[in-house]
């Protein structure tokens, strides 16, 4: 987008500090997998007043709003993304109850950790290790250990592009598989409440630290990833073959994929459900390394891989 300036330009004057709004940002930086290309404002919201400003006045102006929290789990075109990239900064983290613990959307998932462990509250220890935010870990459901992120929640404050905030229950969310209300209604998450219990502080910390210990040994953390591209299929509507676990990982790997390169953009030889960047690979690079996988995986066992991982902007 030509640097001129738009409407939106003098709303956002209003509403954010000028230093917390960037034209033509580059995105890559702010992102796990270090790729794509800038957005045409890049804005970062650090109250919820500041949030629901921005939000409403993108609705007036007509213009589209892409939420963007720890860059984890997410794909950003090569050419960017058009339109506000907004980056919540609501950092606070508050006991609420006897039973419950609200953080704001931009709470790292390993900061809250940290903070109701060594509060001695249980619950979420075994989410040490978590890459990102709260605000992506509710908009992805994400999950670990057999359990979504979205069963922990209790309460959870929305804000709608040009509309109200509302506060929801769990059960309002449409939470599924790596999926929430938030991919489709265009909302964003304000902040959300877990549902917490008293523990014992030495030993959530020994569930966190056993968390990280395992991440460390089955994932390629030292190359920038955007964590596992594909969804574990449903053997119940995705048939697997029964000698291979259920698992986007092993059918990956019995493929003989691990490895496999394009660019600079290849499958992990770590964990075959991760694509790593070795510095130079491009998010077309990615995303034809995503596709060949898919292919591959269909033509050897019949499963068609749904994707875990988030592509942003145009491809």
């Amino acid at each position: 987008m030509p640097m001129t300036a738009h409407p939106f330009d003098v709303r956002l004057e209003t509403l954010v500090p000028a230093a917390r709004v960037r034209r033509d940002a580059p995105l890559g930086p702010l992102t796990t997998f270090r790729i794509g290309g800038p957005a045409d404002w890049l804005i970062t919201v650090e109250s919820e007043a500041e949030l629901v400003g921005v939000m409403r006045a993108a609705g007036e102006y007509g213009v589209p709003v892409t939420v963007l929290g720890g860059g984890s789990n997410v794909v950003i075109a090569d050419a960017g993304i058009r339109g506000a990239v907004v980056r919540p900064r609501l950092v606070e983290i508050r006991q609420t109850g006897a039973d419950r613990v609200r953080a704001g959307a931009g709470v790292t998932i390993n900061g809250l950790v940290r903070w109701t462990v060594g509060r001695g509250l249980a619950g979420l220890e075994a989410w040490a290790g978590t890459p990102g935010t709260v605000g992506g870990a509710i908009c992805g459901n994400a999950h670990w250990g057999g359990r979504n992120i979205g069963d922990l929640t209790i309460a959870l404050a929305l804000v709608a592009q040009g509309g109200p905030r509302t506060v929801v229950s769990r059960d309002q969310m449409q939470f599924a598989y790596d999926a929430s209300r938030l991919q489709t209604s265009g909302e964003t998450l304000v902040w959300a409440e877990f549902d917490v219990q008293p523990g014992e502080v030495a030993a959530l910390r020994q569930t966190a630290r056993a968390s990280l210990a395992y991440r460390k040994a089955t994932q390629p953390l030292s190359r920038p990833s955007a964590g596992c591209i594909f969804r574990n299929p449903d053997p119940a509507v995705e048939p697997v073959p029964a000698d291979v676990p259920a698992s986007a990982g092993a059918l990956i790997d019995r493929a003989g994929l691990k490895g496999s390169r394009l660019g600079g953009a290849s499958i992990s030889t770590a964990h075959a459900n991760f694509i790593v960047n070795d510095g130079s690979a491009t998010a077309d690079d990615v995303r034809a390394l995503v596709e060949r996988t898919r292919a591959a995986v269909r033509d050897r066992f019949g499963v068609d891989l749904r994707e875990e991982v988030v592509f942003l902007g145009t491809f």
